[in-house]
């Protein structure tokens, strides 16, 4: 599917342009503001083509795609305008304080990550530069990409001030002169000049260093946030554009001198200090918690909470949250390395190599995590035993990151002592894949004796029989040209090239999902298999030409029930292939899932048996 179709049927899909508030992204989701969560369909938004998973935390409405995200999210102004701040202030959800206010952080951060995590990467090929001897740390070279590395973490108030007041619905670059304000020679310059102390309008003002601080920046800005309404409220209208602004930077850069800025730093300071307490008395103990936790708080989306506290470590000296939570990083990739080694399914082995690559040189592991560890749920144990070793021993080492970047393989010159920390990531590594290979990744029904079943009349293995939706040609599902579907990403399966245009009901159940498009249905069986019926590659882009389901979402349907109609002739003269595929979504539930090695096959003949 193009990143243009996938946008567009995601923005349905979340209840339409009406239902959304705003819309940022991060490394690896689209993390939606919506009015109303219940226009949401979650299920048929889990079945779409490059979505990996859906997820609702702290207000938000997640929806994980990968590490392309970025690509579907430039799609998106053809569809909805686009903003990172609510169109309407009034229309903001419904939530507790502290929703709102890691909403608020994690939505001014977001946007910067991409950013921040390249400039980590460059500074960590700078250390491994000079380490190796290839530039000298003398050079212009070497001063010129250190500048280009260290501008976003030096000027982190600017950038801050731009995305905070965009989520709070502020002017931003009214926000970025508030952060630029406190980094401007003017500024610094008094705390050369007159030491720790100078005044403003006789009143005392405590000088502080603010380049790549973020908690003064925040609570400024927050403030500026409800002073720019309340100017908006008062000023005339004709002379809102330039009164507002000067008024606001009047009123809150001496704020943010005098007050907001020391209580930030203190604030900031405070926490880093609570957090180094903590791995100063039990390192080992941190580091279990930290790297045995951060797959949930991944899985939930509020990992990108920790980025303030980790800027404020590193304004500091160094941080040793990254160096914790790494485990959880290189135990996933040890799980997808250990799935590689033990599956001898092609497909599978597939799907295991191609998520452990952008694990291990980018750090992206959401492929692994909703793509395997959720696919396999046993699996699950063995990233939290290893990102408890590999943590534990993280902190029982002392290891500490000196610069921001996704944990992986090309970052690891950014930590310090280098060799535990390597040590540390290779216990992690090791322990998941030697899990994974040791006790299997799928999961394991409970062992009946056979007598005992045979006696009481029970099956020793239950099947359940889906029959054709289609008649066609069969293929193999590796042989689809889409690599969502080869890779078995959304389940095993089979694909069908049609040769009539309708699609019928493969089993007795329930329309769970049909997409407005026509071109894609999920069914439910009464025994609990879960179906997708995806009629064409890519087809979501004919906008439902050619496609006329009879059937809506909650109709109940029996088995050879026409579901609907399509033009074969038509979508191929559109230049899509009709190819089919049938895919079990909830593979996981079953111990095998066999095609009945066919060429061909009529609509209501057997088709697959799923092994319980």
């Amino acid at each position: 599917m193009s990143y243009q179709s996938l946008a567009k049927e995601i923005v349905q899909l979340v209840g339409g342009e009406q239902n959304i508030i705003s819309v940022v992204h991060c490394a690896t989701r689209l993390r939606f503001t919506l009015k109303d969560h219940s226009k949401a369909d979650k299920n048929s938004l889990k079945n779409l083509d490059g979505i990996l998973s859906v997820v609702e935390n702290s207000g938000q409405f997640q929806v994980v795609i990968g590490s392309h995200v970025s690509e579907v999210y430039k799609k998106l102004p053809n569809f909805i305008n686009v903003s990172s701040t609510p169109k309407n202030l009034s229309e903001k959800p419904k939530g507790n304080i502290a929703t709102k206010i890691f909403e608020v952080i994690s939505g001014s951060f977001s946007p910067l990550l991409g950013a921040l995590a390249g400039a980590g990467m460059l500074r960590a090929l700078l250390a491994l530069l000079t380490m190796t001897g290839v530039l000298s740390t003398e050079s212009g070279t070497y001063s010129i990409l250190l500048a280009a590395g260290n501008a976003i973490f030096f000027f982190l108030p600017i950038f801050l001030g731009i995305t905070v007041s965009s989520k709070l619905g502020a002017n931003p670059y009214v926000g970025g002169m508030i952060g630029a304000a406190l980094l401007d020679p003017n500024f610094t310059g008094l705390l050369q000049n007159q030491g720790d102390i100078t005044h403003f309008l006789g009143i005392p003002v405590v000088l502080m260093n603010y380049s790549s601080s973020v908690f003064p920046v925040f609570i400024a800005v927050s403030i500026y946030a409800v002073l720019d309404r309340f100017l908006r409220r008062i000023v005339h209208k004709d002379l809102q554009m330039f009164l507002v602004p000067m008024l606001s930077l009047i009123i809150i850069v001496p704020l943010t001198a005098i007050a907001f800025g020391p209580f930030g730093v203190y604030i900031g300071n405070s926490i880093g200090q609570f957090i180094n307490f903590l791995y100063s008395e039990s390192g080992v103990l941190t580091g279990a918690l930290m790297g045995g936790a951060w797959i949930f708080l991944t899985l939930f989306g509020i990992h990108t909470g920790f980025t303030p506290f980790i800027l404020e470590n590193l304004a500091s000296g160094g941080d040793p949250i990254l160096a914790l939570v790494s485990a959880a990083v290189f135990s996933q990739i040890g799980l997808a390395f250990g799935i590689f080694l033990k599956t001898k399914d092609k497909k599978l082995k597939a799907l295991a190599g191609s998520t452990l690559l952008p694990g291990l040189f980018s750090g992206i592991t959401e492929p692994i995590l909703y793509g395997l560890a959720l696919r396999y749920k046993r699996t699950i144990p063995y990233i939290v035993i290893a990102g408890v070793a590999g943590g534990g021993v993280s902190g029982l080492l002392g290891a500490k990151a000196t610069a921001y970047a996704f944990p992986s393989a090309l970052s690891i010159p950014i930590y310090s002592p280098l060799v535990p920390y390597i040590i540390a990531m290779l216990i992690a590594f090791a322990v998941a894949t030697i899990l994974t290979v040791i006790f299997g990744y799928e999961d394991k029904k409970k062992k009946v004796v056979e007598e005992n079943r045979v006696e009481a009349g029970e099956p020793l293995i239950k099947r359940e029989a889906i029959v054709s939706p289609l008649t066609g040609e069969i293929k193999l599902l590796a042989g689809v040209d889409d690599p969502v579907f080869a890779s078995g990403a959304m389940g095993k399966g089979i694909a069908i090239e049609p040769t009539v245009g309708k699609a019928v009901s493969p089993v007795d159940g329930t329309v769970t999902t049909i997409f407005p498009t026509g071109h894609a249905i999920g069914i439910t069986s009464d025994q609990g298999a879960e179906i997708l019926i995806h009629i064409g590659i890519n087809t979501v882009q004919l906008g439902g030409k050619y496609y006329s389901p009879v059937v809506k979402q909650g109709d109940r349907v029996n088995q050879g029930d026409l579901l609907v109609n399509f033009d074969i002739e038509k979508i191929k003269e559109a230049g899509y292939p009709v190819t089919t595929p049938i895919i079990i979504t909830n593979t996981d539930r079953y111990i095998d899932i066999i095609d009945l090695n066919k060429e061909t096959v009529q609509v209501k003949e057997a088709l697959l048996t799923l092994v319980v």
